[in-house]
């Protein structure tokens, strides 16, 4: 009788974890620029040990050098691959995408019709804009200075590089409208033919987390990790103050209006720490991925 009820406790518990596993989405992770999916195991780990079971992949797309292609030829990419991955978990996923990769997730949203994406992370992204000096920056320009990258990113050459895909130029504001061929288009502030189905892709999402803080070092204005960006004179204009908020262009207001965003802001992290510092998926990250 007591090999019995030992059996049955077994089983039952077996299938508690069963259930539980079960309710945790599929969580796919987008690195950023000049990365790769292997510098990712500390925050997989994490994800798996908060919760047992749950099916997590680094996307190996565009790695390292290859992080700088255009970002309309990487979003094409990263579309098969994930479009095949939602089709085999009809019941949503979760996207966890960090600094260039926010922009890539952000046009993944946009331009996929009909997806299945329940909750986008935001992980130290450039989402308003990048316009700042940074280690990344002297790496691919023989710029010193951000005020000489404008002529190098603004034209057709320079949009072949991904970082110019986002990088707006406060002081240069018609040339990045005009020759800025990705963010300014995600953001409805060049207007074209798709605004409105890419509005109503974004708005799939159940939830919008955005997560930064002042010691990024990396992405600049920090606040752009939150949708804030410079103005004319470099003060920074909160997400809410944003033209494209106010006039709700991509849907960012709608997302707030509905309570769907979340902002995260952890001070003392530099923008190689994000996604390894445990802190960080614990307070930020951990309670959005079941």
């Amino acid at each position: 009788m007591m090999e019995t009820l030992q059996v049955l406790r077994g089983l039952l518990l077996l299938l508690v974890a069963g259930v539980c596993i079960e309710g945790y989405k599929p969580v796919i992770i987008v690195h950023g620029l000049f990365s790769g999916p292997e510098e990712y195991h500390t925050l997989i780990d994490n994800i798996k040990k908060a919760h047992p079971g749950t099916e997590v992949n680094a996307i190996s797309l565009y790695n390292y050098a290859e992080s700088t292609v255009p970002l309309k030829e990487q979003v094409k990419g990263f579309t098969k691959v994930l479009t095949d991955i939602m089709n085999k978990n009809p019941d949503g996923i979760h996207l966890l995408c960090y600094s260039q990769g926010g922009e890539i997730c952000r046009g993944l949203l946009s331009t996929i019709p009909n997806h299945n994406v329940h909750t986008f992370i935001a992980l130290s992204s450039p989402l308003a804009g990048q316009y700042g000096e940074t280690e990344y920056l002297s790496q691919e320009f023989s710029a010193s200075v951000k005020t000489e990258v404008h002529p190098l990113c603004y034209n057709k050459l320079g949009q072949l590089i991904s970082i110019c895909n986002y990088w707006k130029d406060p002081h240069h504001m018609s040339d990045y409208l005009q020759y800025n061929n990705f963010l300014p288009l995600l953001d409805g502030e060049k207007p074209h033919k798709d605004m409105e189905a890419w509005r109503k892709n974004f708005l799939r999402i159940k939830k919008l987390v955005l997560i930064g803080g002042p010691d990024d070092g990396v992405i600049t204005p920090w606040q752009s990790s939150h949708f804030g960006f410079y103005d004319s004179n470099e003060n920074v204009v909160e997400m809410r103050d944003q033209e494209f908020y106010k006039k709700d262009n991509f849907g960012l207001k709608t997302l707030d209006d509905r309570g769907d965003v979340s902002v995260c802001v952890r001070a003392g992290v530099k923008h190689t720490e994000w996604h390894s510092d445990y802190t960080v998926f614990s307070s930020c990250i951990e309670k959005w991925l079941t």
